[in-house]
Parts: structure tokens; sequence; C-alpha cells
């Protein structure tokens, strides 16, 4: 990594590093803050700085907030050469369902265990989860679990060879339709319209499956912003990361007016 990389990267000092163990499997966590508890799942290609900045907002918002370490390289600066290679390993991972046909990722399962803990830890209502990218649809997945009671599903990426599909199996598709009409859930979700990797169709898709409960917001592509790192600027090659890689930090900026959206409906359901 060259020196100009190593001054974009994040040493998450002021977050403690736990190792977390669900069902005999073991991650590593970063959690931060005091309050309801929120899951943070990180972006492709890992816990960038972006990510980390998103949750400071959540923790300075007055939640615990979770981040797992699922791929990559923790608090690393999103490089083109690297995150193509975090991508190609995520891919052929036994953890995850990256294209059509895979159903829902078995990370989801150890993702709900954490729900869980942290839900025991911080008490309240419930858990929120907030997936980014290709973990977008994980918030949705993490709702299986009761205690997730406020997910944030932005801009999904799976499967990456359906427009139109969800990364979700027709049995837990089933439960989570049942969850909406039981339990009043409701999924908060964001994309921009000019987005290949999460395109119109895929929120369409998941309205279909929601109903009333789906309220999928959709930002103009113009305004994201024109200089991302450069994983998302020369591999992503679109607008694509509302919160994170593409918010302008611009009082009154669409995409921070998104950010707080999901800090409000945070508030909302966990409070």
């Amino acid at each position: 990594m060259s020196a100009a990389n190593e001054r974009l990267d994040d040493a998450i000092t002021d977050f403690s590093r736990r190792l977390v163990e669900v069902d005999g499997v073991v991650k590593t966590v970063y959690v931060a803050g005091r309050g309801p508890a929120v899951v943070l799942m990180p972006e492709m290609p890992g816990i960038s700085p972006d990510v980390l900045r998103l949750a400071r907002w959540v923790r300075d918002a007055g939640f615990a907030v979770y981040v797992p370490s699922l791929f990559g390289v923790d608090g690393a600066y999103p490089t083109a050469e690297s995150g193509k290679e975090v991508v190609r390993r995520a891919c052929v991972s036994a953890e995850f369902r990256a294209f059509a046909g895979g159903g829902t990722s078995p990370v989801t399962a150890w993702l709900r265990g954490l729900a869980r803990q942290a839900h025991a830890e911080h008490g309240g209502p419930g858990v929120g989860a907030i997936g980014l990218c290709f973990t977008g649809n994980f918030a949705l997945t993490m709702a299986l679990e009761p205690a997730v009671i406020a997910p944030v599903v932005n801009h999904p990426s799976l499967p990456l060879d359906d427009p139109a599909g969800l990364e979700i199996s027709d049995e837990d598709a089933r439960a989570i339709q049942e969850r909406v009409a039981r339990d009043g859930l409701k999924v908060l979700a964001y994309r921009f319209d000019d987005d290949r990797w999460c395109t119109g169709r895929r929120f369409a898709a998941y309205q279909a499956l929601l109903g009333d409960a789906f309220d999928g917001r959709v930002l103009a592509g113009g305004s994201a912003n024109t200089e991302p790192p450069p994983f998302f600027r020369d591999v992503v090659e679109t607008p694509h990361s509302v919160v994170t890689a593409h918010l302008v930090d611009e009082d009154g900026h669409p995409t921070l007016k998104a950010r707080d959206e999901i800090l409000t409906f945070l508030t909302d359901r966990l409070s």
C-alpha cells in the first residue's frame, strides 16, 4: 500500500474490537456507542473509511453500532485492484450467494445471531440493521430474527447476474411476508436512478414481495459524489453508494438528506 493510501486508511481507534461467536463461528465486530443496537454491515470491498463515517453518524445519533467484518481489510481505503480481489473471493465463498438461484446467503444466520446478542446487551424494543451494496439485502433477511425491527436496505447488488432478482430463498421470502403481516414490519431502501447494480427492476421486485411495507426511495444519479475512491470510480463505474462512497457531505444535499432519513427511521422504530 502506498503512503498516500495509508493516510486515507482508518485505524478504527474509537471502536472496541470484539470477537463474537455465533453457533461456533467467530468474527470480528467493531462496536461503539450507547443506546438501542444497530448492526451496520459493510459494502464491498470492506469496512472502508466511508462505512466507518456512517457508523459514527449512527453512533452519534444515540445508538450502539455494531460493524461486523465480513470481507476485505478493515479500515482500508478502497483501491481498484485490491477491491476486485475481495469481490472475487466473496463471490466464491460458501458464506455468500452472489448469483441468481443461490437463495439466502448463509452468513445472514450468523448476523441474526449477532443481532440477538446486541439486543440482549442493549435492550430496547429491538435492533436496527443497515445493509450496503453486497450486504444490502442482508438487512431484510436479518428480519427473520424477531429482534430486528428496523431494516434499511441500501442499493442491494445481489444477485449480481439478475437485475430483477432478490437474494433470498422462497421459504425466507414467505417468512418475511408473514412478519410484515403479523408485526407491521417496515423496510426503508435507497438507490440512485441510474445505478446499474441496483436497478428499478430490483426495487420493483421488493415492492412485489413487501407491498406497502417497502419504502423505496430513489435519488438522481447526478447528485452522486463525482470523486469517490478508486474502487467505486473504476470498478463500480456508476452512482451506487448513496450514504457512503457517493455521499456528498454538504448541508441540504440529497445524499445527506438520505442519511438523516435513515437516522430518523432508526429513531422512530427503536426508541
